[in-house]
């Protein structure tokens, strides 16, 4: 029998397990659950299912401090994912609940951080505290910290107006915003909880916090316990807690993938989610968006507040600034010299982006948002270059690594259009030379001296004139939807095949090196361990990973791995969203979405309801 931990329902389950003579197994929440809480009706990420007893019931021993008290919990790999995981959630600001603003500012530092409860829990009564425990905790904060500041954090249900708690404005100063808890932990000189969730958190900081109550985390010698449990006399390190709690106990559950996961698919979607929480819940006003681009781009920014079409600059901007919104703008669409009075957020596909071509209405799986400027415009910084400069954050390069691999396997691109079987190919030194839109913004922005595939296929041709060379015309212009075709005639005279209609993945695997004015096949053979040169300024070149003939910015000085190049590219910076589920998903679920075919296929019909659906998204504000 399931009873939900000791809620107010437990005793059917409770009273079940005991008239059939069965186990009665308590389910709560994990400790990584969702942006809002559970009666704010986010669902669960995970959830803690306890033979034993509840985590938080001191009483009895629960899965949890059997685990704690008797597991070895010395696997140098389990400790490497429980430091790691650790690093993640802090460099992620992601806790139990996540609704808190990154941006906020935090008190200044020195104060003394007394953690709230809800009146109420499970979790106070079964840990051996009540009302007077909170009392004798905020006296207990003054008494040892005599003259200090006060704050009191308040629960996020409280916050949000959806259960009391035990202090008030009378009793110090309320901490009610949205505050991430990792940055208030880092200001703090002590911590005072019960049993709270941020106790847990505050040794994951490095605190020792007094704990007034008999929560799982207290008894390992991780903390100053006020009231001491005899049976735990284990001592702990913060790596053997965390692989405990976070990696053995919880069953942690993958939204998009419908099934069981591991705690960092599960962090990997936290992530993606909260991302787009983080991002979108203000609102945007969109300007300069084609009509069957938006149902799309509803889809994407206004999960948790609509966004707003409208086609005039000026009454955008204003309307932006009276609601509190910012702005998204397709990349290039912008008015010379426009600056708004609110963040300004330049759109445009990721790279991973679809099975099938924009011009053909496709819509994209992967959208990036540049607040700086635009990864293909090498004139000014975009928030790529900073991204790729930047140290990696922990455990990004394994993953990248990892996102690379099965990159490869699945052979995919970033249209994935291109399957017809290759010709035999002569032998020699082989070299690609993919072609590209002439108009496209990357080489009007980003071109070098060549700006043409003429001029490129001659340049490749005139420094490499024994090696066989293979010309790709980009799909777009073999599509007849762009500009940039060179009569068969003309190209044959400087390549040694056109390799119409063919697939680009098994093109890089039969050559040793690619020319390119600033296509994203280059970042594509880099991934795939193929020599690149740049004949512009692509967001790969000028990190010492390609040879670079272009007017690479000198500001590119990192030189970053190849994988930190990729996790820079294909995880921080674009937003992936699912085509099964329509969730916000880390880019291994597109990925795999991909590989399998899993994504909307535009006939006619689909591309005149694209359209459709395009109408009735700049008029959301009707039923929103």
């Amino acid at each position: 029998m399931l009873a939900w931990g000791h809620g107010a329902q437990a005793w059917r389950g409770e009273w079940a397990a005991a008239r059939a003579g069965c186990a009665l197994l308590r389910v709560e929440d994990a400790f990584l659950r969702s942006i809002r809480p559970g009666r704010a009706g986010d669902p669960p990420l995970g959830l803690l299912v306890d033979g034993r007893g509840a985590y938080y019931d001191s009483r009895q021993p629960s899965d949890l401090e059997h685990l704690l008290a008797t597991d070895p919990l010395d696997d140098p790999v389990l400790l490497a994912r429980a430091a790691e995981g650790t690093a993640r959630l802090r460099h992620g600001d992601l806790s139990k609940y996540n609704a808190h603003d990154p941006a906020l500012a935090a008190p200044e530092p020195g104060y003394v951080l007394v953690i709230d409860q809800v009146r109420g829990d499970a979790a106070i009564r079964l840990g051996g505290a009540d009302q007077e425990t909170f009392i004798r905790m905020l006296q207990a904060a003054r008494q040892e910290n005599p003259g200090a500041r006060i704050l009191i954090k308040t629960h996020p249900e409280t916050s949000g107006g959806l259960r009391p708690g035990h202090f008030t404005a009378a009793d110090g100063t309320l901490i009610d915003t949205p505050l991430s808890p990792w940055a208030l932990l880092e200001g703090a000189a002590a911590v005072y909880t019960v049993s709270s969730q941020i106790g847990f958190e505050a040794i994951l900081a490095g605190h020792r916090p007094r704990v007034f109550g008999q929560p799982f985390y207290a008894g390992w010698g991780l903390s100053d316990d006020r009231m001491p449990l005899p049976r735990r006399q284990r001592k702990l390190d913060v790596a053997q807690l965390f692989a405990a709690t976070m990696l053995l106990y919880p069953l942690w559950y993958d939204p998009c993938r419908d099934r069981l996961c591991s705690f960092e698919d599960a962090l990997d979607q936290l992530e993606a989610e909260v991302r787009a929480y983080r991002e979108d819940r203000a609102g945007h006003v969109a300007i300069g968006m084609r009509l069957w681009k938006r149902a799309s781009l509803q889809r994407a920014f206004g999960r948790h507040c609509q966004v707003i079409f409208d086609d005039d600059t000026t009454s955008a901007a204003r309307r932006a600034e009276a609601e509190g919104r910012s702005l998204l703008v397709w990349a290039g669409k912008e008015p010379a010299g426009f600056t708004p009075p609110v963040p300004l957020f330049r759109v445009e596909d990721g790279f991973l982006r679809s099975r099938g071509l924009g011009a053909a209405l496709v819509p994209a799986l992967s959208l990036v948002t540049d607040d700086l400027g635009i990864y293909y415009d090498p004139t000014r910084e975009s928030r790529l270059e900073r991204l790729i400069a930047a140290p990696p954050p922990p455990g990004a390069e394994a993953r990248a690594r990892a996102l690379i691999d099965s990159i490869v396997t699945a052979r995919l691109s970033k249209y994935n259009t291109g399957r017809a079987a290759l010709p035999d190919l002569p032998p020699g030194r082989r070299i690609l030379v993919p072609g590209q839109v002439e108009d496209d913004a990357s080489i009007l922005r980003g071109g070098g001296e060549v700006r043409t595939n003429l001029a490129l296929l001659a340049r490749a041709r005139a420094e490499n004139p024994d090696a066989i060379i293979l010309y790709k015309p980009h799909p777009d212009v073999e599509a007849g939807l762009r500009c940039g075709a060179i009569p068969q005639d003309e190209a044959l005279k400087l390549a040694d095949a056109v390799m119409t209609e063919a697939d680009p993945v098994a093109l890089i695997a039969e050559v040793e090196e690619v020319w390119t004015m600033t296509s994203l096949l280059g970042f594509e053979a880099l991934l795939r361990g193929r020599q690149v040169t740049c004949l512009g300024a692509p967001f790969y070149a000028g990190w010492g990973l390609t040879r670079d003939l272009g007017p690479v910015p000198d500001r590119r000085r990192a030189r970053p791995t190849l994988e930190a190049l990729a996790y820079a590219a294909l995880i921080a910076y674009p937003r992936c969203f699912d085509p099964v589920t329509g969730l916000p998903c880390p880019p291994e679920v597109l990925v795999e979405r991909l590989a399998e075919g899993k994504v909307a296929r535009p006939g006619p019909g689909l591309r005149a309801l694209s359209k459709l659906q395009g109408i009735f998204a700049s008029r959301a504000t009707l039923w929103r």
